[in-house]
């Protein structure tokens, strides 16, 4: 057995549980489609690792992303569309490509580089993304064409309303939104009184979709922002749990006077940790 396994045994172990006589029949039988619930299983799982700040299990849960980016390679191997090496590839042509002020010459392995602002590496990676798009054979009908449809709603709603800021369609100054997001409530509201149901839910999802514009004006994440709403609510909630099972007592025995008392002090005792 080797000191320490490398990339290569990685493939070969996956080509080895693929193996159509001598493998898993569990990893035999998967497809692309099978495997992509458990895609997005593993790109949260690294995402909470991270939060957490667990390492030891960040190390854990991106060795099973990786996993996962070898197993559909391996598929696509099998089925003559590319391979691993290729995938590498691309994805280093294309970072070397999109950072010509750190490889200038296209060379991945010259040191020479030209500084630049934030902004302006902005400027160029946009640049560079939207002249690879113009070589594409594929046209590109829309500006929003390449939005994963998949994404989280949250994340999908941010790029949406990136994409179409550079046409000019934003506001110019967080104030306005502000009242933007009043007027969707108040139209929520007002379809919720009238008992509009598809009203309802439609005038929720523009409640949404302001606050994630008020959000990106913020320049603020909104996943990050409602995690850390969900944690502190969490922190709270625990700490009545345990006062509550201290006392010997349990929530069906407190009226909702009691909770809102309870909740005053979680909030004073929990706020440190937000």
């Amino acid at each position: 057995m080797p000191n320490s396994y490398q990339l290569e045994d990685l493939i070969y172990l996956m080509g080895r549980l693929r193996d159509k006589e001598t493998g898993c029949p569990w990893d035999i039988a998967q497809s692309w489609q099978d495997i992509i619930p458990h895609t997005l299983e593993e790109v949260y799982e690294v995402v909470d690792a991270i939060q957490n700040k667990d390492w030891s299990h960040v190390e854990e849960e991106l060795g099973d992303l990786l996993f996962q980016i070898i197993f559909y390679s391996q598929l696509a191997r099998e089925q003559e569309f590319f391979d691993f090496a290729e995938v590498v590839h691309s994805l280093v042509a294309k970072l070397v490509r999109r950072h010509p002020h750190v490889f200038p010459n296209g060379d991945l392995y010259a040191s020479v580089s030209i500084p630049l602002s934030n902004d302006q590496i902005k400027g160029q990676w946009d640049r560079i993304k939207e002249e690879e798009k113009a070589g594409k054979k594929t046209p590109v009908v829309s500006l929003l064409d390449d939005i994963p449809l998949a994404l989280p709603a949250l994340q999908r709603m941010v790029k949406v309303q990136k994409k179409a800021s550079k046409t000019g369609l934003d506001w110019g100054d967080v104030l306005p939104v502000f009242q933007v997001v009043r007027d969707e409530l108040d139209e929520l509201e007002q379809a919720y009184r009238a008992g509009e149901q598809k009203s309802i839910q439609d005038e929720l999802g523009d409640v949404f979709f302001s606050l994630v514009n008020l959000s990106r004006k913020l320049d603020l994440d909104p996943e990050q922002a409602a995690n850390l709403a969900t944690r502190k609510f969490t922190r709270r909630f625990q700490w009545i749990e345990k006062l509550i099972v201290k006392r010997g007592d349990s929530f069906t025995n407190l009226n909702a006077e009691a909770l809102d008392k309870l909740w005053a002090e979680s909030k004073k005792q929990t706020e440190e940790g937000y």
